[in-house]
């Protein structure tokens, strides 16, 4: 029996496939920013986990396929490789050996316990040849009735107590088993390419996935030195579903005008802490592949505003320029072609001395390090929490309103950062007519600190704000829908993305009613149900003030 599927690799991407494949948009971006090395987690005992004299079978044997091989090889497993195409399978077999004697020649691993290895790995001719396997892995081409197929012939072949499992990245793990005479045995399990470097796996539970399927593979792929988190089966599970404010916060700054996409990404990485810039990063993801997957998560989420897609990303996939492959992106990738750097506001004179009114929240840190540049500082306790230069200028972190709103000529405002002590730029906002010397003034102050600044329009919510808050606004309403735990959600996106911190964990740092208030800011400058703060978040906010006592805004 041979089950007619096509390989699915990180390098076998179509623009028919690129609206589900959103594994290829997160596996590009780490194979070329890999995190810092996890260490993995002890082996869970035996038990629940597939035991390692027990056979794992991958079908599908592109990138990802291979990954997912060598994992449960080097785990201990014997692993079979089915392809439909003749020879792939041996292809790939000669691949997986090929990579264990690059892991020889490094020292990462033994000569005999490559030995032993090679003697587990073997090419299957025929579907029929996985009978035995105690847990299947599919990794073929993102289409559903491939893959329905694909399991239905597997349901043929195997046991009853077999593990049935998809690598899918959107598709819906529910809509792949819905056809198989045993749904229940059927769970997902999304790697992350490089599949043997990167930690993550969710493991995605279908609407008939039994608690012990689900339950038998969290242990299996824990028992592999990989980190899993639990989720239901959502559009986009929970990595790709809470990601898009990333990309969308940043594409409707820029198509407000507020600043220029090198500026963007700039403001993210040495400000918000993120490893890169959305720009580049789409760029190097495809402009194609990152919009047709926001596309395809907003219509799964029945058009729902919050990721809706930008007009301005659609507009640069119509006009071809999609990012390294094709030369041009956002920016330029020819030979000899210069990328434009981030605007930087030129040198300025730093006060001698402020005064800090009130409670500045998240970057109360900003006192020590003024006082530590040699800046004097005086604390006033009365105050809404804002730094006052010697000629009156205020500076204050955005709230979600614009610097206009403040009703003041000598408001300026600053982003969040996610670490004030290591962010190697500050951004600044204020209303066009402020008088040049008050902006100097705040430009100098934070220059003295060793930052570099940069100087955007004056656009509610600034930039790296504004994402934190819609990052943490859309993780919540996955807790609070049943999709995952608050600890999933954080793993997930530290470890999936290489966040520098979960969208949940970060939002409790800054104060949940801080959020929420510049999401209504946001809301009632931005009318269209996008940035009104989900349910989860608006009672993290109350669940805060009752526990504190006092409102953190």
């Amino acid at each position: 029996m041979r089950a007619d599927v096509t390989v699915r690799g990180s390098d076998d991407v179509t623009a028919s496939e690129s609206a589900t494949g959103e594994a290829v948009e997160q596996s590009r971006a780490e194979a070329v920013e890999p995190g810092p090395a996890v260490e993995p987690e002890p082996a869970v005992e035996p038990g629940p986990a597939v035991e390692r004299h027990r056979t794992v079978a991958v079908v599908g044997t592109g990138t990802m396929g291979q990954g997912i091989a060598q994992v449960a090889l080097v785990a201990g497993h014997p692993v079979r490789l089915y392809d439909s195409a003749p020879g792939r399978a041996g292809e790939a077999v000669a691949a997986l050996t090929a990579r264990l004697d690059r892991l020889v020649e490094k020292g990462r691993l033994e000569a005999g316990a490559r030995e032993a290895a090679v003697g587990r790995l073997h090419a299957a001719a025929e579907l029929s040849e996985l009978a035995d396997a105690a847990l299947v892995i599919e990794a073929v081409v993102e289409d559903l009735p491939v893959k329905r197929r694909l399991f239905a012939d597997l349901e043929e072949v195997v046991g009853d107590d077999t593990v049935l499992a998809t690598n899918t990245s959107s598709l819906s793990v529910t809509a792949v088993a819905g056809a198989l005479r045993l749904p229940g045995r059927f769970v997902g399990l999304h790697f992350f390419n490089p599949a043997p470097l990167l930690p993550l796996v969710e493991v995605v539970s279908g609407f008939a996935t039994d608690p012990d399927t689900a339950t038998r593979a969290y242990a299996t792929v824990k028992s592999w030195g990989k980190t899993p988190v639990r989720c239901a089966d959502t559009p986009g599970f929970l990595v790709n579903r809470i990601a898009r404010p990333f990309y969308a916060e940043a594409l409707r700054v820029h198509e407000e005008g507020a600043a220029d996409p090198a500026t963007i990404d700039a403001a993210l990485r040495e400000s918000g802490g993120f490893r890169m810039g959305p720009f580049e990063l789409t760029d190097l993801i495809g402009q194609d592949v990152n919009e047709a997957v926001t596309r395809s998560v907003w219509e799964s989420f029945h058009h729902d505003p919050k990721f809706t897609p930008s007009l301005a990303q659609r507009r640069l996939v119509e006009s071809g320029r999609l990012g390294r492959k094709t030369g041009h992106g956002w920016f330029p990738y020819a030979e000899g072609a210069e990328r434009p750097g981030p605007h930087t506001a030129p040198p300025a004179e730093a006060p001698a001395r402020v005064t800090v009114r009130g409670d500045l929240g998240p970057a109360e840190p900003l006192v020590g390090l003024f006082e530590g540049a040699g800046i004097r500082v005086r604390r006033r306790t009365i105050g809404s929490g804002f730094i006052e230069l010697p000629d009156g200028t205020a500076l204050m972190l955005t709230d979600g309103e614009p610097a206009f709103e403040h009703g003041r000529e000598n408001a300026v405002l600053f982003d969040l950062a996610f670490d004030y002590a290591r962010a190697g730029r500050i951004v600044l906002s204020a209303r066009e007519d402020i008088a040049p010397e008050r902006l100097a003034g705040a430009v100098g102050l934070f220059q003295a600190l060793g930052k570099q600044v940069s100087v955007i329009g004056d656009v509610p919510g600034m930039i790296v704000a504004r994402t934190v808050a819609m990052l943490a606004d859309l993780a919540a309403d996955a807790v609070d829908r049943g999709v995952a735990t608050a600890e999933d959600v954080d793993t997930a996106m530290r470890l999936g993305v290489n966040y520098p911190a979960g969208p949940l964990e970060w939002a409790a740092s800054v104060g949940h009613q801080r959020v929420c208030e510049l999401l209504r800011a946001l809301h009632e400058w931005y009318p269209t149900g996008r940035y009104a703060p989900g349910v989860g978040l608006v009672r993290r906010a109350y669940d805060e003030e009752a526990r504190t006592g006092k409102d953190s805004r």
